[in-house]
């Protein structure tokens, strides 16, 4: 079904689980990973990044979301991640996506602020949530967006400012993960997170959550954290089923092996499967 981004995340907020984001580069991955949720019951949040608007468009990714979110009775929910410009972003929110990033975290504080707070604007009325960063989750080998690869973590007072001054929905925060494959071993920063959960009162979000480990992961989501993007794991486990073999079909099969082993790992990881035990 059609999930609403705010409920759900709120839904997991109050239940102290987490949603996994997954990015989709075609109509196949959104299929497959819309089935992966259905067969453990629970909500999945399929993500188009807008350095991945080569591979499927904003139409397309609509399309192929309202379509597949009818096959299943969990929420599927279609989310712009990193958008880095003011007119894709616009143009997902005109197509129909319900909820959208602008990602001006590697601008000063008052570009970002201008950035988000004009988003915010754009989207009031139309019933768009909207995710914004504050501090700046860096990268690795990267798959899911072409910004500066230095990261900078969230001050509380930075993302308590940027709340009050944007509005938005969800908050991404910086603490020690970056994006694409970890260099090195992960080292988040725990303390700064439960300062900022205790310091806002929106959903955050965790980019980056590929390779970060899953005892890093759980221990995330319990001092708040409701959203975590994964996809370089995604990309990894396909990697990991193909071994060698490209017959066409078979590739087609592997990728649907690789989404399944991955995403479904981290259903349960996340705690996402009690969606339909909780209120």
């Amino acid at each position: 079904m059609i999930g609403n981004m705010q409920i759900e995340l709120n839904k997991a907020k109050a239940n102290n689980y987490a949603i996994p984001a997954v990015n989709a580069i075609s109509s196949l991955m959104i299929k497959k990973y819309v089935a992966v949720a259905d067969s453990v019951q629970a909500p999945i949040i399929v993500s188009l990044a807008e350095a991945h608007l080569g591979y499927m468009g904003l139409a397309e990714a609509v399309h192929a979301w309202e379509y597949y979110a009818t096959q299943t009775n969990v929420p599927v929910m279609l989310h712009l991640d990193h958008g880095q410009t003011m007119e894709v972003v616009k143009r997902a929110i005109d197509l129909g996506f319900p909820s959208i990033m602008i990602d001006g975290s590697s601008h000063d504080f008052a570009t970002n602020v201008e950035m988000t707070r004009t988003i915010v604007d754009y989207a009031k009325g139309k019933n768009v949530a909207v995710e914004g960063e504050i501090g700046h989750v860096g990268a690795g080998s990267n798959y899911e967006t072409d910004l500066r690869t230095t990261s900078i973590y969230t001050t509380v007072k930075e993302a308590v400012e940027f709340l009050q001054q944007t509005k938005v929905d969800s908050l991404a925060i910086s603490i020690g993960t970056v994006h694409g494959h970890y260099q090195g071993t992960p080292n988040l920063n725990f303390e700064r997170l439960l300062e900022i959960k205790n310091s806002v009162d929106v959903p955050l979000v965790l980019h980056g959550g590929s390779s970060s480990g899953d005892d890093n992961l759980k221990k995330a989501i319990e001092l708040g954290i409701s959203k975590i993007n994964i996809f370089t794991d995604i990309v990894t486990s396909i990697n990991r089923q193909l071994d060698g073999n490209f017959d066409y079909f078979e590739v087609l099969k592997q990728i649907d092996a690789g989404i399944t082993a991955c995403l479904t790992h981290y259903f349960n990881l996340f705690g996402t499967t009690k969606w339909g035990k909780v209120k």
